[in-house]
């Protein structure tokens, strides 16, 4: 089944870009903030871990990476209620404001040796207040960029959630293997690595006033004008629709581990265990997430037109088969072989990537859909995505197994693709 083109007035396209382009430039500035941490692991690892094991050191940082992700459910229903409630505009602008101070002051503390284990403490404080933020990001950027979608484009629009996803993460990798490729590592460690997180205050602001100077959404409003704003979206997210909030944690399993094990771990896996130099695993990784970014609009494109659950199963289905020959060839030591293994787990990943963000807003009504998205997509996440780079690296060690990790992603992927069979299409029906 297909869906029409849609031609739009000039004056809704405006409306349209301007959705998009702030939900989209916010996206980026949320997520450079965020994942910038992932990709200056090696260097965290020494100045606020130092052990004479590295493993340990690693696995430590990975801990507190993880540990981020604890705040996201809680972010999750604050800022999932506050959005349901009083409009996105609000929500989204105190989010990235959040978490612009929260990365600002991380390129504000000491290391271990100037302030002992005082120095890993505030780290782990930093990281949950980022996490806090990024729990209420996702849900309310995919909510409102999908309500802003005329019928037959939201796929396409969705698409451009994860476009501000991945751009964030691709500019912090960016921003990491610049920093290796031109600092000498005697200054990265001595104040080189301050300088990511520093310039997130710069970020934060313009994401605030962008934010901030838009109009809410037409279904928000919409519902809003006929007084049928949901007064506990909590409450009735979780008894009206319960088995919506399970498929959102559901179909979030294969998302996440593919996403954070594809896009943020293979970098570490590919210096630690396949021995390349650290730049360039992070110049590999900055070449496969920009490889993402650009087929994310097309993927979204397509799922209007053959709807969402072809493209998800077939990611699912992909990483069930190939999931051990990636860390085989990741973990080799051959440049060719680990280029080739990160553009293929992007490649079968981003039909995923670019059909969810419509898939999850489908499935919930207005009323609640900013808290009911947020809670099932960010306690999943929580525990299996932010951990993943922790759980891969674990299993690593306790198997002595370098291609462990590998049933970690197939797991995951098999379980979602259970559930993606037994769940009905949502592409061609009316928004709620």
């Amino acid at each position: 089944m297909t869906v029409a083109a849609v031609n739009l007035p000039a004056e809704a396209g405006t409306q349209y870009r301007r959705a998009i382009t702030a939900g989209v430039i916010g996206n980026v500035l949320e997520w450079y903030d965020f994942g910038v941490y992932g990709y200056l692991v090696p260097t965290i690892s020494q100045l606020f871990f130092p052990s004479g094991d590295p493993v340990v050191s690693l696995l430590s940082t990975f801990a507190v990476f993880g540990v981020g992700f604890v705040m996201r459910p809680v972010g999750s229903v604050l800022f999932g209620i506050y959005g349901d409630r009083h409009g996105r505009r609000k929500a989204l602008s105190t989010v990235v404001f959040v978490m612009a101070l929260a990365t600002f002051a991380m390129g504000l503390l000491p290391t271990y040796a100037q302030a002992g284990v005082v120095a890993p403490a505030l780290l782990v404080i930093v990281r949950l207040f980022q996490g806090l933020s990024a729990g209420g990001e996702w849900g309310g950027s995919t909510s409102y960029i999908v309500e802003f979608a005329p019928a037959g484009r939201r796929g396409f629009f969705g698409s451009w959630q994860l476009v501000g996803v991945g751009g964030g993460f691709l500019l912090g990798s960016l921003t990491a293997a610049l920093l290796n490729a031109v600092l000498p590592q005697a200054d990265r460690l001595a104040w080189g690595w301050r300088l990511p997180f520093l310039f997130g205050i710069a970020v934060g602001a313009v994401g605030f006033y962008l934010r901030w100077r838009l109009d809410d959404t037409p279904k928000f409003t919409e519902i809003e004008e006929k007084g049928a704003v949901a007064a506990a979206p909590l409450g009735e997210a979780l008894r009206q629709y319960p088995r919506e909030t399970l498929l959102g944690f559901g179909v979030t399993l294969h998302n996440t581990v593919a996403y954070y094990i594809a896009l943020v771990y293979l970098t570490s896996y590919m210096t630690s265990v396949g021995k390349l130099p650290q730049s360039t695993a992070l110049w590999i990784g900055t070449s496969c997430l920009a490889v993402f970014v650009l087929l994310l609009p097309f993927m979204g494109w397509l799922s209007d037109r053959v709807g969402r659950r072809p493209l998800l199963i077939a990611s699912c289905i992909g990483y069930v088969a190939l999931g051990y020959p990636f860390f085989v060839m990741a973990s080799s030591g051959n440049i060719g072989l680990a280029v080739l293994a990160q553009l293929l787990m992007v490649l079968l990943y981003v039909p995923y990537a670019g059909a969810c963000p419509a898939f999850y807003a489908e499935i919930f009504p207005t009323r609640v859909r900013y808290t009911a998205l947020s809670i099932g997509y960010n306690i999943a996440v929580a525990i299996f995505g932010g951990f993943a780079p922790f759980i891969a690296t674990f299993l690593v060690r306790v198997t002595e197994n370098n291609h462990a990790p590998a049933f970690y992603v197939i797991i995951a992927a098999i379980v979602t693709l259970v559930i993606l069979l037994r769940t009905r299409e949502t592409a061609f029906a009316p928004l709620r």
